[in-house]
């Protein structure tokens, strides 16, 4: 009988066009507004602060604490209020269940989004592996699978133009619906128009990882509660590896573009040395998260959502890994295998960026810009510290 009475509440409440929160939603108004009346993390993260600019949490504020939520884990060992205790507070992992459910949310087009939430390592891996074969059955049907040494000629294999017409319109299919998710977030949290101030404080926060320092410099727990700054280090070398390898492709289309110097380039050209060093990033970063993950405290985040986390991070490591075999063996026979299984798993990469963990970083930096311009805004409660 009452879950009857439940049912036709909300379905009242959605015909009246009122928001009716999820289950994570509610637990996050919850332990925000125990939190709100104890303040002992207010100066843990940049939560905390704007937790205390609020007396209610609607909606919008929800997603926006969140995602501005860096997961780092400090707060949980620090509550007097946290398992067993009965109030139960768990700010980790009631943040982690938003977040989640936001990217699906404002995903474009949410199907996907739902899809690669569910079941994130199944499809990373069916995605580059299916993508892969499909490259080498055409190699193969070409007889060009097995080759003399092409002096590390990838276009001998796959044609510029094909390349182009193949991974253009899935980039720009990844920008537009990155650039849809997030502008749709931004408008629900009401952000307000960011400044040079704001912006710059941001860009600092964001390549620094301020927040991962655990509030005193120290890092974040990890399997216990010891503080630690390897899941800091190793997120800067995947972010920067990555940034590596995209400042490598920039570079060649500069050449390739604007100077007509065609690859193959040299090993010690620019976008060669990029790329190199972005892999050897790409390759140790996810590692190390991969290791941090399977030991990380099942009461830090939402285990619902270690596929996910796991998907991106092994697409991740099987993108540096066959890039840095395919220079390797650029010069080989074996080079057009090596070509298409790279090939595969940048794909893939690419294909699940708006729907997996890269998707946080961004939503994150647009939570982290809202903080930067509200904190610069007089506080409506007029209470709590900056």
């Amino acid at each position: 009988m009452q879950q009857l009475e439940a049912l036709l509440r909300e379905a009242s409440d959605l015909a009246a066009g009122v928001v009716v929160p999820s289950a994570a939603e509610a637990e996050v108004e919850r332990v925000m507004k125990i939190c709100n009346a104890c303040r002992y993390c207010e100066g843990f993260c940049a939560v905390f602060p704007a937790m205390t600019r609020r007396l209610e949490f609607a909606q919008a504020d929800i997603h926006y604490l969140a995602n501005l939520c860096h997961n780092c884990g400090a707060c949980l060992h620090a509550c007097q209020y946290a398992p067993p205790h009965e109030f139960a507070v768990n700010i980790p992992q009631a943040m982690a269940k938003v977040r989640g459910q936001t990217y699906s949310d404002f995903a474009w087009p949410s199907s996907l989004g739902t899809l690669y939430r569910n079941n994130g390592l199944t499809v990373a891996l069916a995605l580059a592996v299916g993508l892969a074969l499909f490259l080498v059955m055409a190699l193969a049907k070409n007889g060009t699978l097995f080759h003399a040494p092409l002096a590390g000629d990838f276009y001998a294999i796959f044609p510029h133009n094909l390349l182009v017409s193949m991974f253009g319109p899935v980039f720009l299919f990844v920008a537009v619906a990155l650039g849809l998710g997030v502008a749709k977030f931004w408008r629900g949290i009401s952000a307000g128009d960011p400044n040079a101030a704001a912006i710059a404080e941001t860009a600092h926060d964001v390549l620094k990882l301020k927040y991962l320092d655990g509030g005193h410099g120290q890092g974040c727990p990890n399997a216990d509660d010891a503080s630690t700054l390897a899941r800091r280090r190793f997120h800067h070398l995947t972010f920067y590896g990555f940034m590596l390898c995209f400042a490598a492709t920039s570079v060649a289309t500069i050449y390739h573009y604007v100077f007509g110097w065609e690859a193959p380039y040299a090993l010690t050209s620019l976008p060669v040395v990029l790329g190199t060093l972005g892999g050897i990033g790409l390759l140790v970063g996810p590692a190390g998260l991969l290791w941090l993950n399977l030991r990380r405290n099942a009461q830090h985040g939402d285990a619902a959502q270690k596929p996910m986390d796991r998907g991106f991070i092994a697409l991740l490591l099987l993108t540096s890994a066959t890039g840095l075999a395919l220079l390797a063996g650029r010069d080989t026979g074996a080079m057009a295998l090596l070509l298409a299984a790279h090939l595969g798993a940048v794909m893939a990469l690419f294909l699940t960026m708006p729907y997996g963990k890269f998707a946080h970083g961004i939503f994150r930096t647009a939570a982290l810009l809202k903080w930067a311009i509200e904190k610069r805004a007089p506080n409506p409660v007029g209470v709590g510290s900056e």
